[in-house]
């Protein structure tokens, strides 16, 4: 019998839940859809952080090719000359 005492019983975030859904079928269709949109909008665009992260990676890329080619292509110093030799 105490079954159907603790079954009519809701509880207060069923009850939130209900009274959100009611308000939500009080929007119109047109509403919920730019909502939406909006949404879906602010989720699928790019951040500064990832434009940000990607010029520091070419730059960073770009850095190393100078480097390295720079390195490869000087002329190569004699440090055994010894400048103040008379």
């Amino acid at each position: 019998m105490g079954r159907k005492d603790a079954s009519t019983i809701k509880l207060p975030v069923d009850q939130y839940r209900k009274q959100i859904g009611k308000q939500d079928y009080k929007k119109t269709k047109p509403i919920l859809r730019a909502t939406k949109l909006k949404a879906e909008a602010r989720k699928a665009a790019i951040g500064i952080k990832e434009v940000g992260l990607v010029l520091c990676a070419l730059l960073a890329l770009l850095l190393a090719f100078y480097a390295f080619f720079y390195l490869r292509l000087s002329p190569d110093v004699d440090h055994d000359l010894d400048l103040n030799e008379d």
